[in-house]
């Protein structure tokens, strides 16, 4: 075991060192200029085709199985989970508050990336043998460029598919076994067994009932996650203009050594926060435009404005009331890495802290799970057809009480190894198809039809 982890140690140090790092926020600031910040301009009309998307289209002609609504739902069912409470915390454990401003940024200039991914995904999309829609990166690679670059796509699903099972199912499954075990001293193999149970219930009825799970728990879930963390800033209200002063200064001169917390250089922020940053929000990974090509729209752009919420309610919001929980309550300095310490902050104010982010975690996690199920499945479809889909479901929910009782430190080794694995072939794909994505952007916004299905 040490040996597989010393290798993949060492891969990681490759896909997560500068050139991906810059390769990441590289890509992402590239569109950024392309759209001309439309991503940022445009957030209010994202959240009005949000708004509008909720409720499933009665057009027979409009192509698609679930909502825009549900469509994003789905995708921030994947991406909001242990990221947004044990990664956030890891990240300013390791590289200091300024870690925080990194994962800002890597949302700023995630927003244009996760909206390319999903034009792409709706232009380019397919139907199965069932009838239903599929796409993302390894589609778009396949009927978006020249065949030359037909193996890029097969990299993603390879590596989509293994991924999966690490950042989606066994790094999620093992965080809610650790934060009940501690919390309320629930065995990790009894959590892994009842979590294999709902998991099971929900996958069993595809994409549909996926949807309809992840569109009421989602927002159920982060409202009250959301409406917590105000309550613990705004007990610590008088705190944070230092804290975002500290957040700022020590994203650009590193952080001293102080109480339990180790000291961290400028390097360490950016790395960890952007690291963490991508492994919350997935811009980049090419993941969630799997769950968007489902979405009922003729209209790849539309897709897009609401895709790219998905970046910003993670990130610049869930995310942001974890970190500045964690700084204003001056918790960061007492030692403590991961949930534990996002449970600290929040029982700084708020009584039963523990319980609280426990059950956060461990609702986040098990749509996590649900989300990446179907980002899994897609990646094995891609290579087997639509026979490789009940196999796959039933191993993904067998492998759920394996990852409870495993290893967390190598688990989420293998996850942020792969988290870069996915993201090299997808952001490629997305610097080559970026005319496409400028095209269809500039025309949707001079009145002109972008309908793929016209």
């Amino acid at each position: 075991m040490d040996l597989v982890s010393n290798f993949i140690s060492y891969i990681n140090g490759i896909v997560w060192g500068k050139p991906m790092l810059l390769f990441i926020l590289g890509v992402g600031f590239f569109l950024m200029l392309g759209l001309r910040l439309m991503p940022i301009l445009k957030l209010g009309a994202g959240f009005k085709l949000l708004w509008k998307g909720r409720i499933p289209d009665k057009d027979k002609d409009v192509k698609g199985e679930i909502s825009p609504f549900n469509a994003l739902m789905t995708s921030l069912s994947a991406t909001i989970g242990t990221g947004n409470i044990a990664g956030v915390a890891t990240a300013i454990f390791l590289g200091g508050p300024g870690a925080l401003f990194w994962m800002w940024l890597t949302a700023l200039v995630g927003m244009a990336t996760k909206y390319a991914e999903a034009v792409l995904a709706i232009k380019y999309r397919e139907t199965d043998a069932n009838g239903e829609h599929i796409g993302g990166p390894m589609y778009y690679i396949k009927n978006g460029l020249s065949s030359k670059w037909t193996w890029l796509g097969g990299a993603f699903a390879l590596f989509g598919s293994i991924a999966g099972f690490g950042i989606g199912n066994t790094v999620q499954a093992n965080s809610v076994a650790n934060a009940l075990e501690s919390t309320f001293g629930i065995e990790p193999i009894v959590t892994g067994l009842v979590l294999m149970v709902l998991v099971g219930l929900v996958l069993m009825g595809g994409i549909k009932r996926i949807a309809d799970v992840a569109g009421k728990l989602v927002p159920m879930m982060a409202i009250f996650y959301i409406t917590a963390g105000f309550i613990v800033l705004g007990f610590h209200i008088t705190e944070i203009p230092a804290a975002l002063s500290l957040i700022f200064n020590s994203a650009f001169t590193g952080t001293a050594a102080q109480g339990g917390f180790a000291g961290a250089a400028v390097w360490a922020a950016i790395h960890f926060g952007v690291a963490r940053g991508v492994f919350s929000n997935e811009a980049g990974l090419g993941s969630a435009p799997i769950a968007h090509a489902s979405a009922q729209t003729h209209n790849p752009v539309a897709q897009g404005l609401v895709a790219m919420l998905g970046t910003f309610i993670d990130t610049l919001i869930v995310c942001t009331i974890t970190g500045l929980a964690i700084v204003v309550s001056g918790e960061w300095t007492s030692g403590e890495t991961g949930a534990a310490l996002t449970a600290k902050a929040f029982g700084s104010a708020i009584p039963f802290g523990d319980d609280l982010v426990a059950i956060a975690l461990t609702v986040f996690a098990f749509t996590t799970i649900l989300g990446w199920s179907l980002y899994g499945e897609k990646c094995v479809q891609y290579f087997f057809g639509v026979k490789a889909i009940m196999p796959f479901r039933i191993l993904w929910i067998l492998v759920v009480p394996i990852g409870a009782a495993g290893s967390l430190e190598f688990i989420w080794l293998l996850a942020d190894t792969m988290n870069a694995m996915m993201a090299i072939p997808n952001l490629i794909a997305l610097a080559l198809l970026s005319p496409v994505v400028f095209k269809l952007t500039r025309d949707y916004f001079a009145g002109k039809s972008v309908n793929v299905d016209d």
